[in-house]
């Protein structure tokens, strides 16, 4: 069983009576529902429906505990505080506890597992104090596992405040809540649900001849298909057009990031249409 630890990843806290309904009001996911010991995937978008955060949302005895990038925490507090308002809630990041991660198995005595509900075979989240347990797997070790299993994350696969939540496939990982009512972004993303209008997605890559940097642009025929997101050996993430690459597979095109063709898959759990000429990763 893999533990390994994620320091590029920090804590903030919503705790209050008013918490939940300040959070209900705002995020794409639905924190009413939310289960003991699990960890959901939301974000916060901008009033356009782009993703400003992303996160995995987790409840604590009094309140929610948000896990995302360390480099976002300070800026969703602040974010957060602007929609508090009158609620009495109390929002603040959390320095004192560390995040991990745990695959494949049971997890370490020293931390209480919260399962991540993005996909079954993904793990659970470790949360406790700094040198609670020690890691026998890097965090590169994880990363690979994640995109094995073809899960985006934010600022490695899209940027934020560029992507709609389903272009991240946040509708096909449980990130949005299409029945529970208003948030911010919310008739954008319902617009893009109900019309079926969301022709750039994240798929699986997969390179047979060299692995290019992300952020490469991949295209076809002359044409841009998208960009690479993150690798890990021959495997990758990409948020490509599938429309276009539907065109380039029935021109016989191949598409390339750089000079390196790439395999172009939808993930295995993901149900959203594609070209027809299109595979399914397993």
């Amino acid at each position: 069983m893999p533990v390994a630890l994620l320091p590029d990843r920090a804590l903030v806290t919503v705790t209050g009576p008013d918490a939940a309904a300040l959070l209900q009001g705002v995020l794409t996911c639905n924190v009413e529902t939310l289960q003991p010991a699990e960890a959901r995937l939301g974000a916060l978008l901008a009033p356009q429906g782009k993703i400003l955060f992303d996160f995995l949302v987790s409840r604590i005895p009094d309140g929610f505990r948000f896990d995302l990038p360390v480099d976002r925490a300070a800026d969703l507090a602040k974010r957060l505080t602007l929609y508090r308002l009158r609620a009495q809630a109390v929002i603040a990041a959390d320095p004192t506890v560390a995040v991990a991660v745990a695959w494949d198995g049971a997890a370490p005595a020293a931390a209480e597992p919260v399962a991540d509900s993005r996909h079954p075979d993904l793990g659970a989240r470790l949360y406790a104090a700094a040198g609670a347990f020690s890691a026998d797997a890097a965090e590169a070790d994880y990363h690979a596992h994640r995109i094995a299993l073809g899960i985006p994350e934010g600022g490695r696969d899209y940027a934020f405040g560029d992507a709609f939540p389903h272009e991240a496939l946040m509708d096909q990982l449980g990130g949005v809540d299409f029945r529970k009512g208003c948030y911010v972004g919310q008739e954008v993303v319902s617009r893009m649900q109900h019309r079926g209008t969301a022709r750039t997605r994240i798929l699986a890559a997969a390179y047979p001849d060299g692995v290019p940097a992300p952020g490469t642009e991949i295209t076809a025929g002359g044409k841009v298909l998208g960009t690479t997101g993150s690798v890990a050996g021959p495997r990758g993430l990409a948020l490509v057009r599938i429309d276009r690459l539907g065109d380039a597979r029935d021109a016989g095109e191949t598409p390339r990031a750089g000079e390196h063709p790439v395999r172009l898959e939808r993930p295995a759990y993901a149900t959203f249409p594609m070209p027809e000429a299109a595979t399914r990763a397993g």
